[in-house]
């Protein structure tokens, strides 16, 4: 198996999906998987599961739950500029940030 590719985007941030049938939405980040070079965001590729009940869910029946996208198809959202952006490297002290290529706003909290 490959090496785990860096994946530009982290959990917890604000994407928007750039191809495929759900493009132009806008979620939140839930999971990330470096290995498989995808990313599960919220509200974003869902799918239906049949599942019977169990321990951890009491009922079953058909259960509507997001997939994992790769993670080409969706870029970083920056809430200032209201648009999907690319993000750089800048190094402030001896920390290294993310930041907006097009406003240079922080993409890091």
């Amino acid at each position: 198996m490959a090496t785990p590719k860096k994946v530009h985007v982290k959990k917890g941030d604000k994407v928007m999906v750039i191809s495929g049938k759900d493009s132009g939405k806008i979620g939140k980040v839930l999971e990330v998987m470096p290995k498989a070079n995808r990313v599960v965001v919220e509200g974003v590729g869902i799918v239906k599961r049949h599942t019977r009940p169990t321990k951890k869910v009491s009922k079953g029946g058909i259960i509507e739950q997001e997939s994992a996208i790769h993670a080409s198809n969706v870029m970083y959202y920056c809430s200032k500029c209201k648009k999907p952006v690319r993000t750089g490297a800048l190094i402030e002290g001896d920390k290294k940030i993310r930041v907006c290529k097009k406003c240079g706003g922080s993409a890091d909290k």
